[in-house]
């Protein structure tokens, strides 16, 4: 009997490469395949094993001499409102997260160059086709949703969607015990309100709604200051040689 291959993943390495997070430092990428009707399965077992997905690939650090990516979660049902986080959870009430099926669309597309064009100049995500997109949202074998957030309208109570111009996207993969954040953007000039906090606090809620214990925010970098928002959200917890420790 032949079974599916992806029930017995191959791992492969990358060659090593600039680190986007880091100046001076190679890293390296081991990777395997997320396809066919265990991909689900394998995508949770990953994830907590500290992988993310891209597409239909999921990869994580594999780096000689460098430890310096750590796989973070935050505790749901511990989740600590600090005064800041109340503010901004409080500024964002005008503003609703409607949850879509993974499909692309030509003004998602227009936001997400807009926001790479602004906090992402130099990034390895700039030169992408509105394909490569697409692709990036069409491309999964897993239980994936995409959230726009809009402002609410006056039908809003009834649709579940908001109206006006597209605000933020994010998507993301709803695991056995948490929703993990693949990827996200949004309006780079929209004022009063820190758009991917408010993100990440939709997030939070959702998943205590749904009875999840995690939020998986991805890599902390320790030394980037391109992550260290992530550490506000608390108390969370991170992977290690010895599994997952909180940290409060």
């Amino acid at each position: 009997m032949t079974r599916h291959p992806t029930e017995h993943p191959q791992f492969y390495l990358t060659a090593p490469a600039a680190c986007p997070y880091l100046e001076g430092k190679q890293e390296r990428k081991v990777f395997t395949h997320l396809i066919g009707k265990h991909a689900p399965t394998l995508n949770d077992v990953l994830t907590h094993g500290g992988f993310r997905r891209s597409q239909n690939i999921a990869y994580r650090p594999a780096c000689e001499d460098c430890r310096a990516c750590v796989s973070v979660r935050v505790c749901v049902a511990e989740f600590k409102w600090t005064k800041s986080l109340k503010r901004q959870w409080k500024l964002g009430q005008d503003i609703l997260g409607a949850r879509l099926p993974t499909s692309p669309s030509s003004e998602q597309y227009d936001l997400f160059k807009s926001y790479l064009a602004t906090r992402h100049e130099n990034g390895g995500m700039t030169d992408m086709s509105v394909l490569d997109y697409a692709m990036m949202i069409e491309d999964t074998h897993v239980d994936t949703m995409v959230l726009e957030y809009r402002s609410k309208g006056p039908d809003s109570f009834i649709t579940g969607i908001g109206q006006g111009p597209l605000l933020g996207v994010a998507l993301t993969d709803q695991l056995c015990d948490g929703l993990s954040m693949v990827y996200s953007f949004y309006d780079p000039d929209f004022d009063g309100i820190g758009l991917g906090t408010y993100m990440i606090l939709d997030h939070i809620v959702r998943a205590q709604k749904l009875g999840l214990p995690y939020v998986y925010l991805g890599y902390w970098v320790d030394g980037s200051p391109k992550m260290t928002y992530k550490v506000r959200f608390k108390p969370q917890e991170h992977l290690g040689p010895d599994g997952w420790a909180k940290v409060d």
